[in-house]
């Protein structure tokens, strides 16, 4: 159901031989920083699924003092909604979060929510540095969940055939794939995030991931299992495991793809606003649709979530926006995540005003003590002194971050900031 990718993995390749050359240029004649992230922070605007590119630059230091890292989390108060957004898959989302959390006179965001890249098992292993500034978040508050969207295959955007993910889930179901799987575990361990939701495998009953489920249910689930077992083997931890497929039938039907439940802790659902013309009562009732979810995981007593949502297909929709947001209230998911750049997002998309309305009125000042509502949404943080250059993801991967340059290295005094 959800929108497919860009041809990403094309797009690389035909800007990187140009923009490298031009990087190399401004790198020797131009004052530069590095800066992690995006300038925008915003995967392509047709498609719903945030596009992580590796990410090695350092992590800022926590604003927090963290908790002890083996501290066990506080119980939350059940009245409040665990709510988060998708702002940025490194460390510029961890800043961003305060900066919404602002516009929304206050509202504790209590949910951080990335994605691991999936070009390369390195990354997939939760790349040195990656996940750092997670970390510290995550442990600033025991009340706080990390969550954290991991692939189950390597190449995992690469558009594969049918034939080579069919070989490449038996090698995984076989046990090939078990060591990195394990190594991401142990690094989760180690950082002080053990009780880290992981979603694993997300959207499996679709095309557009290497990960999917269709070409072979059985080695699928099978597979699902050993990398649950696996993570789960490693000392200290208390992963939940969140199976998160798209809302509706897609490809194959997503009970085609459950494991089971001894392997599943969550059992979430990304559900936007499409295709064009259907209603929100239609997404409701639709086969495999939101009432469906609702009932198989009440059917298999788990807790439910929404991973991604938001608006796309039919445009800036303040009906939908009001209906799931009512729908999420009655439900009560363990934890809710939208997914925040245009076309879908509320607060760093500037294109859908009456949804944004309907959000920001809904989620205002939860649950005391707001701070003053600005007159707009707050501009998402930029790096100090500095305008990040465009050089396009494939200088940006080798590079390990954005370019960014200085504005202030012909000047005495240091200018305010942007």
């Amino acid at each position: 159901m959800n929108p497919r990718r860009s041809q990403r993995s094309k797009r690389l390749g035909r800007r990187g031989k140009r923009l490298a050359l031009v990087a190399a240029g401004i790198i020797a004649s131009t004052a530069v920083t590095a800066v992690p992230g995006n300038a925008a922070g915003k995967a392509p605007a047709d498609d719903p699924t945030p596009v992580p590119a590796p990410a090695q630059s350092p992590a800022p230091a926590p604003a927090e003092t963290p908790a002890p890292s083996g501290s066990s989390p506080a119980p939350a108060d059940p009245q409040l909604p665990a709510i988060g957004a998708y702002l940025d898959y490194g460390p510029l989302g961890v800043d961003r979060m305060t900066e919404l959390s602002k516009w929304l006179d206050g509202t504790e965001l209590r949910v951080g929510h990335t994605y691991l890249p999936g070009d390369r098992w390195s990354n997939i292993e939760g790349a040195p540095r990656f996940l750092e500034s997670w970390a510290a978040w995550r442990k600033a508050k025991d009340d706080r969940m990390f969550v954290l969207n991991v692939p189950m295959l390597e190449r995992n955007e690469d558009r594969v055939g049918d034939w080579q993910v069919r070989a490449m889930l038996r090698q995984g179901a076989s046990g090939l794939f078990d060591e990195h799987f394990r190594v991401l575990a142990k690094r989760l361990v180690d950082l002080g995030v053990p009780d880290t939701v992981i979603v694993l495998g997300w959207e499996m009953n679709g095309t557009t991931y290497t990960h999917r489920c269709g070409p072979d249910p059985e080695s699928w689930k099978t597979y699902w299992k050993r990398i649950v077992t696996t993570m789960r083997s490693v000392p200290g931890q208390k992963f939940k495991f969140d199976f998160t497929p798209n809302r509706g039938r897609d490809a194959i039907p997503w009970t085609d793809c459950y494991p089971g439940d001894d392997s599943v802790d969550i059992i979430g659902l990304d559900s936007y606003d499409q295709p064009s013309g259907v209603t929100f009562d239609q997404q409701v009732t639709e086969e495999y649709g939101l009432q469906h979810h609702v009932d198989f995981a009440k059917a298999h007593k788990k807790p439910i979530s929404y991973p991604e949502w938001g608006l796309f297909r039919n445009g800036d929709n303040d009906e939908y926006m009001r209906r799931m947001l009512k729908w999420m209230a009655e439900h009560k998911p363990l934890y809710n995540t939208v997914t925040d750049y245009c076309p879908h997002g509320v607060w760093q998309c500037k294109d859908n005003p009456k949804s944004t309305k309907v959000y920001r009125e809904a989620l205002s000042g939860l649950p005391v003590n707001p701070t003053p509502k600005p007159t707009e949404p707050t501009t998402p943080v930029r790096p100090p002194l500095c305008s990040p250059l465009d050089l396009g993801d494939w200088v940006e991967y080798w590079l390990g971050g954005k370019l960014c340059l200085r504005f202030d290295w012909w000047e005495r005094k240091e200018r305010p900031r942007a």
